[in-house]
């Protein structure tokens, strides 16, 4: 039986580091606030909201709300976005995607100044993932793969990564700061080759593959680590991973819940880069 590593375990761990950072601005005059954007009313932005805002409540960072209709003209929602990067009370910025559709989406994540942009949706966010020059900050989903990793002794010195997936919000983020940490890193996606036997040379497999239970035992190899960043819904409308988690559960080592994962520790991460902008605003 697998070990579960459970992401309540990290978050707890993450929160007392929050509130002794959160304690130290204060002494210095400084409350780290979250600016969230959303535009609209869709359920998962407004249920996602409610969870980032308790997170930050229970830590000491505060939140300033910024609700725009579903039809905003893209004007009006450029010009918030100058208002919050101008405005050195706002220390990070969340910004709900996806947009309306007549909304230019590019246009307007890329209006967000870097170093407000706590969820990595940037080009400049990205270009500091890629180079490693700490501009802006990685998206948060990727960052809680390796807090969570980080969080359970796993060294990533060296080891044989695979992450499957080669999107800009997981797979190839996560892969640009597994090679930061020296990990030994392989993409795999649709065009892959024999993807499972790719798997199975693992030490470490990150699944991001957006679909759920694609991947099953054939994949898996004894002593692996599996952290499953999908969140799905299988046919009795239960919460699933893009893991077959019954089947790599009787192989592996280790591998992460869902829901109770990598979900659980992303809103966590977002809270501790907009600490983290409140610290680097002082300079």
């Amino acid at each position: 039986m697998a070990k579960l590593l459970e992401g309540k375990q990290v978050t707890a761990a993450l929160k007392e580091k929050q509130q002794a950072a959160v304690a130290a601005l204060a002494a210095k005059g400084v409350i780290p606030t979250l600016g969230i954007i959303r535009v609209g009313e869709r359920e998962d932005d407004i249920a996602y909201e409610r969870g980032a805002s308790k997170r930050c409540e229970s830590v000491g960072v505060a939140v300033k709300y910024f609700h725009l209709s579903s039809d905003v003209p893209q004007e009006k929602l450029l010009s918030l976005i100058e208002q919050v990067n101008q405005d050195p009370s706002i220390h990070g910025v969340l910004l709900f995607r996806p947009l309306p559709k007549h909304i230019d989406a590019e246009v307007v994540r890329n209006a967000l100044a870097p170093e407000k942009d706590i969820d990595g949706i940037t080009d400049g966010s990205l270009a500091g993932v890629f180079t490693g020059s700490k501009k802006g900050f990685a998206p948060c989903t990727a960052q809680a793969c390796l807090e969570i990793l980080d969080h359970y002794g796993y060294d990533l010195k060296g080891k044989r990564v695979t992450v499957i997936g080669r999107s800009l919000v997981v797979g190839r983020p996560v892969a640009m700061m597994l090679m930061e940490r020296n990990a030994t890193v392989t993409i795999c996606h649709t065009r892959t080759v024999n993807m499972p036997a790719v798997c199975r040379n693992a030490e470490i497999l990150i699944v991001a593959a957006g679909k759920a239970k694609v991947v099953g035992k054939e994949f898996f190899a004894p002593g692996q680590v599996v952290i499953d960043v999908g969140i799905n819904f299988d046919a009795n409308g239960k919460m699933c991973g893009d893991v077959d988690f019954a089947a790599a559960e009787s192989i592996v080592e280790a591998v992460t819940p869902v829901p109770g994962g990598v979900g659980t520790v992303t809103t966590s991460v977002l809270v501790g880069n907009v600490i983290a902008a409140a610290q680097r605003s002082l300079g």
